[in-house]
This record gives C-alpha cells, sequence and structure tokens, in this order.
C-alpha cells in the first residue's frame, strides 16, 4: 500500500476522532445548557472562537488531501511538521477536564495515530512512484482472466 494511502487513512481516522470526541461530549451534562447560555468551557461562544475551532478541525482535513497530493519530499516533511504539532495539541485537550477516561481514550487514540503518521513519514522510501506513476503503470498492465491467473 502505497505510503500516501497509509498517511491519509491515518489522518481520517484523526479527523474523525477530533470531531466524535466533541459531538459525543454533547451528553456531558451541563454541555448544551452551557452552549445555550453562550459558553464553551470558559470561553464566550463568538465568530472568533468558532473560527478558531474550524481551523483547527481543518488541519487534519487538509492533511488528508495533501497526503494524497504533494510530492514524496514536501509531504514526508509536511506530515512530521504538522503531526508533531498536533501531539502536544491533542495532549492540550486533557487538562482540567474532569471527564478523564472519556478525554484520556481521546487523547491517547489521537496520540497513537499520529506516532502512526510520524513513523510512516519517517520511514518514507527514498524511492517510491508518485500516484500517477503507479496509476499508469496499472493502466498499462494486461487484464487477466481467472482463467489466466
Amino acid at each position: 500500500m502505497p505510503v500516501q494511502a497509509k498517511l491519509a487513512a491515518a489522518w481520517t481516522s484523526v479527523m474523525f476522532l477530533y470531531a466524535y470526541v466533541d459531538i459525543i461530549a454533547f451528553f456531558k451534562p451541563g454541555v448544551i445548557d452551557d452552549i445555550l447560555a453562550g459558553k464553551v468551557w470558559e470561553f464566550d461562544v463568538s465568530q472568533t472562537l468558532l473560527t478558531t475551532f474550524l481551523a483547527l478541525m481543518a488541519i487534519p482535513i487538509l492533511m488528508v488531501v495533501l497526503s494524497m497530493t504533494l510530492p514524496a519530499r514536501a509531504n514526508r516533511i509536511t506530515n512530521l511538521i504538522v503531526a508533531s504539532v498536533q501531539v502536544p495539541y491533542a495532549a492540550f485537550n486533557v487538562l482540567g477536564e474532569s471527564w478523564t477516561y472519556f478525554y484520556g481514550l481521546g487523547v491517547v487514540l489521537e496520540v497513537i495515530l499520529l506516532a502512526l503518521i510520524l513513523r510512516y513519514a519517517w520511514t518514507w522510501p527514498r524511492r517510491t512512484a508518485s500516484p500517477a506513476t503507479l496509476a499508469a503503470s496499472l493502466d498499462s498492465e494486461p487484464l487477466r482472466t481467472p482463467q489466466q491467473a
């Protein structure tokens, strides 16, 4: 499996974990009431706060696309930098939370996926075919019927 596909799959999983931890957190007592009162954690709900949340969520979303489209060297460097920055960000989300099992599990799973991303990027083979070259080579192979295999 190409490294790009492994990275994109891992970033997709990180993205879903971020989203689902936030969605499931709505079931905590008082969360909805606080949101309706205009508060998220200690912050007032504002356009700036929601824009910040969107920007933070956009990071793993964009990494899915970038992992599949960037050239190998840029891809490797981008994944190493972004995943490294995301690890402390994930850990920060558990600080001060009373629901440590819930948030702790979310952070542990996110850090495992980020460690996988770092491993895939760090051990990226020096000579890999680009996705375009791979697709072209697959197209040039003769079709085989089950009898020929």
